[in-house]
C-alpha cells in the first residue's frame, strides 16, 4: 500500500510569523492518515523542524545543487538540507525549469544527489498550455520522466509529481479524466522501467490550483495518491481542509 501524502510547497513565501501556521497545521492533525510534508524557503526550515518537533509534520527543501559543497553561490546542498532537518526535497519544478533553465539532465543531477543523501526526491513533470492544446502531453510527461528520474530510484526514494504547468496559480485544473490519463501514463511508464515493484510503489501526486472545492474529486482519481499544493497551503485553515479530504479518501 502506497502512504498517501499532502505535500505544500510554500515557494518564496514566508518569514518567522509564518512559523504559526506550522503550529495550527500540527495542532489541527495530531495524528494523520497520511503523511503531511512542508517545503519551507530554505531560511526557516530549522526553525520548521524545530517547531514541529513533536508532529508527524515532515519538512523538506525546495531545490538543491546537484553537488554538496564548492563554489556555487546562492546554492544550498542536499547535505545542508539534510543538516538543517528536512528529509525530503522537490526538484525539477516548472518554475526551476522555465526561470532557471533546467534541463532534464540537470534535474537528474540533482536527484542523484538527493537520494544519495537519503533525501526522499519529489520529481515533478508538466506541459504547458501550447503542449497541452497540441496533443502532446503524454510525450512531453514521457520525455521528462526519461530525463529526470536517475536509475536509483525505488519507491521509498522517489515521488513524481504530475503539474500541469497551465494549472499552477492560476484556478484552472484538468478534468478528472486527464489527470487519470496522465496519471495511469506515468504508472506505466514506470513500471516499464522499474519493474511492476518499484513501478507501483511510487507515490504520484497532482498538483495545479489544488483547493478545499476540488481536492475529494481529485484524489477519488486511481494513481493519485496525493497532492503537491501551492497557495493553499501556506495557511494552515486552507490546507487542513485538503488532508482532511486525502485521509478520507
Amino acid at each position: 500500500m502506497r502512504q498517501k501524502l499532502a505535500a505544500g510547497n510554500w515557494k518564496m513565501n514566508g518569514t518567522s510569523a509564518a512559523l504559526a501556521e506550522l503550529e495550527a497545521l500540527a495542532k489541527a492533525h495530531p495524528n494523520p492518515t497520511s503523511e503531511i510534508l512542508i517545503c519551507p524557503p530554505a531560511t526557516l526550515i530549522s526553525r520548521a523542524v524545530d517547531t514541529l518537533a513533536h508532529s508527524p509534520i515532515q519538512i523538506g527543501g525546495q531545490d538543491c545543487h546537484a553537488a554538496q559543497s564548492g563554489a556555487f553561490t546562492g546554492d544550498t546542498s542536499a547535505e545542508m538540507l539534510r543538516d538543517a532537518g528536512a528529509n525530503h526535497v522537490i526538484l525539477g519544478h516548472s518554475e526551476r525549469r522555465e526561470a532557471h533553465g533546467e534541463r532534464n539532465e540537470d534535474v537528474r543531477d540533482k536527484a542523484r544527489t538527493a537520494m544519495a543523501t537519503d533525501l526522499v526526491t519529489i520529481i515533478c513533470v508538466g506541459e504547458s498550455l501550447a503542449q497541452r492544446e497540441a496533443a502532446n502531453t503524454l510525450d512531453i510527461i514521457a520525455g521528462q520522466l526519461a530525463g529526470s528520474v536517475p536509475d536509483l530510484a525505488t519507491g521509498e526514494n522517489l515521488v513524481i509529481a504530475y503539474e500541469p504547468i497551465w494549472a499552477i496559480g492560476t484556478g484552472l485544473t484538468p478534468d478528472v479524466a486527464q489527470v487519470g490519463e496522465v496519471h495511469d501514463f506515468i504508472r506505466s511508464l514506470l513500471e516499464r522501467r522499474f519493474g511492476a515493484g518499484v513501478g507501483r510503489s511510487v507515490r504520484l501526486l497532482y498538483g495545479g490550483s489544488v483547493k478545499p472545492a476540488n481536492a475529494q474529486e481529485i484524489f477519488s482519481v486511481t494513481n493519485v495518491d496525493g497532492a503537491l499544493v501551492g497557495g493553499a497551503s501556506l495557511a494552515a485553515k486552507d490546507f487542513s481542509p485538503i488532508i482532511d479530504a486525502l485521509d478520507a479518501a
